[in-house]
């Protein structure tokens, strides 16, 4: 079973998110990862400076971060000032974010996303319909922000004809070339959470007749499309794809989820893809999220899939650590925790404590408030930090295993040059 070049029996690698790993040939620090957070700051859905700030603030040598969901065509839009990338304006202002990444030495893969039915008349072309696999509406539970905070029903979708679904293909395979142009490392496929190809997956959405409905294998029919088309523009070891097996946001339901994503998964393993990257169920219909220890939900499908895993959903530095060390995931992602700590992973490393985020500021426009005021760790935090943590024994994580991370820090820097565990 292909997993990561790092070796499962090497438990002193495997115990901690701070262990380096190989993605195809791109070769990570650690494991802790910026999940895909979306903040509503890309004005006209353009990336502004605050984006490339927000990134290179995260950004730590050899750290993977995922961008915010990035629309491959405006018709894929279903937020406030969400960024796109099917311009050429869009392409040049994610080129600052990647440089900005690039110069602290981080990684950086694009997430691609369309919307489908979860979209709103306002944010379409023209005001057109939104496009679905499905002329199902949403739930009425469910509700969607506008411009100024206003929520308001999702507008009723129509469903795409059989032959306008290879455009869809099209407009994801056209934002793999400007992700590539814009100098992403990779690219990661949104197919989770209730979107456009998680509603052909699941067949509480998707009441097709034709060869994207009805069976298991034609409702993956268009998310395989959708790799092929962006792997050739990217390579297979630059793309990735995101799931939600074990959940039904917005009203993403199915009648044997287990039986569809192990197929999925079945047809994942014949492509060499950077990694899987699945959403625990601690993500729920109204947007809270436990931070809560357990990671066996998805356990069934990570040990389907042949290739390098990654787990989001509420995790803690402890659960992580756990995921980690027990094999159910190769990386964690984090998104709030990530938000209000631009530092996570030197927090994490030498067990600091860490700023409370604040919901309220999520979904603003404001580009500063709430979006760039977090603060790092100064000097003498870190150093308090790491005097308390070498005081107690951490079963976790000890500090001979600690990796380099790249900070601002010239204190961090000197007191984490330890050598690698491997």
């Amino acid at each position: 079973m292909r997993r990561s070049s790092t070796s499962r029996s090497s438990q002193n690698i495997l115990c901690n998110l701070l262990a380096p790993l190989d993605i195809g040939h791109i070769k990570l620090s650690c494991r802790v990862v910026l999940a895909p957070v979306t903040r509503c700051r890309a004005l006209n859905y353009v990336p502004q400076p605050a984006q490339v700030e927000f990134y290179s603030e995260r950004a730590t040598r050899g750290g993977l971060l995922i961008t915010e969901a990035v629309a491959v065509s405006q018709a894929g839009i279903g937020f406030p000032h969400s960024p796109g990338i099917w311009s050429s304006e869009q392409v040049e202002a994610w080129r600052k974010v990647v440089e900005a990444v690039h110069k602290k030495g981080g990684i950086i893969f694009c997430q691609l996303w369309h919307v489908g039915r979860a979209s709103h008349t306002y944010y379409q072309p023209e005001g057109y319909t939104p496009v679905s696999s499905t002329a199902q509406a949403l739930p009425k539970q469910f509700s969607i922000r506008l411009p100024g905070g206003v929520m308001t029903e999702y507008s009723h979708p129509r469903a795409l004809a059989t032959e306008e679904v290879p455009l869809i293909v099209d407009q994801f395979r056209r934002a793999a070339i400007h992700a590539r142009q814009a100098g992403f490392d990779g690219v990661e496929i949104h197919g989770a959470h209730g979107y456009l190809l998680d509603q052909f997956f699941k067949d509480g959405i998707n009441d097709r007749e034709d060869k994207y409905g009805g069976s298991i294998e034609n409702r993956c029919r268009l998310a395989m499309e959708v790799i092929e088309a962006v792997s050739t523009e990217m390579g297979q070891e630059r793309t990735a794809m995101r799931i939600s097996p074990v959940i039904d946001h917005l009203g993403a339901t199915d009648s044997n989820p287990h039986a569809l994503f192990l197929h999925l998964i079945s047809q994942l393993n014949k492509k060499n893809l950077a990694y899987l990257h699945m959403t625990e169920p601690r993500f729920n219909n109204k947007g809270a999220r436990g931070l809560t220890d357990t990671t066996e939900n998805c356990s069934k499908f990570r040990e389907a899939y042949n290739g390098v895993t990654m787990l989001s959903g509420g995790f803690t530095r402890a659960s992580g650590m756990q995921a980690v060390h027990t094999g159910a995931a190769d990386m964690v992602s984090y998104g709030r925790l990530f938000i209000s700590n631009p530092d996570l992973p030197l927090r994490f490393a030498i067990n600091s404590k860490l700023n409370a985020y604040d919901h309220s500021t999520f979904y603003t426009h404001d580009q500063f408030v709430g979006y760039l005021d977090y603060p790092k760790l100064s000097s003498e935090e870190i150093k308090q930090a790491l005097s308390e943590h070498r005081k107690t024994t951490d079963s976790a994580i000890h500090m001979d295993e600690l990796i380099s991370i790249e900070t601002s820090s010239p204190v961090c820097a000197q007191a984490l040059r330890i050598p690698r565990p491997c």
